[in-house]
């Protein structure tokens, strides 16, 4: 274990997975459960419209896949000698969708509750709770895109790249990457073609 990955840099990689799962999680299971309250008890007097009104637990459902995507790829990237920059950045991605996906299912559930309500007494609410879905939706889609870009950063570092491009030169010996100076082109050409491998003997 070198300087730039001690012992417990993993730790936080994985830390970040659990929270986009976990935290996606919540907020699912809390939109499903206030919408599917008030579906339970709008479907006593107008069950016809239980299918028109299931579109709040869809779209709660859905957040639980943002985080499940963002902890795939994270539990993907995920090694021994990670560095501690990479783990800060999926301890970030996670935290990023995890808790935009736990506002929006909080939004998602409160809008949902209410609209269903208001739906079976006056239709024409139903496109306007729809609208409002929608934007609370948003919510944990904004929080996957931030984690995506987080997650393409430590990618990048993964293929031999640091966050400004530059090309990174790995050493077996020392389980750490140098940045490879006064490249040229051609250089750079041959290095998308094949590993180099720093030997220090």
């Amino acid at each position: 274990m070198s300087s730039q990955s001690p012992e417990y840099s993993p730790f936080f990689a994985v830390m970040g997975a659990s929270a986009a799962m976990v935290f996606s999680a919540l907020g699912a299971a809390y939109g499903t459960a206030k919408s599917g309250t008030g579906i339970a008890a709008m479907s006593v007097m107008r069950p016809e419209l239980i299918m028109k009104s299931i579109i709040p637990v869809v779209m709660a459902g859905i957040i639980a896949i943002y985080g499940l995507v963002v902890a795939v790829l994270i539990a993907n990237n995920v090694a021994e000698n990670i560095s501690l920059y990479k783990s800060f950045l999926h301890l970030g991605a996670g935290l990023s969708v995890g808790l935009s996906g736990l506002a929006a299912g909080f939004a998602i559930g409160i809008v949902g509750d209410a609209g269903v309500r208001g739906t079976a007494q006056q239709p024409r609410l139903f496109v306007g709770m729809i609208l409002i879905l929608i934007f609370a939706e948003v919510l944990g889609l904004y929080g996957l895109i931030v984690a995506l870009i987080l997650s393409t950063k430590a990618s990048m570092l993964r293929k031999g790249r640091n966050s400004r491009g530059q090309h990174l030169v790995w050493s077996e010996t020392q389980q750490d990457a140098d940045v490879m100076t006064d490249v040229k082109m051609s250089d750079r050409e041959e290095w998308d073609q094949q590993l180099v491998t720093e030997v220090r003997l």
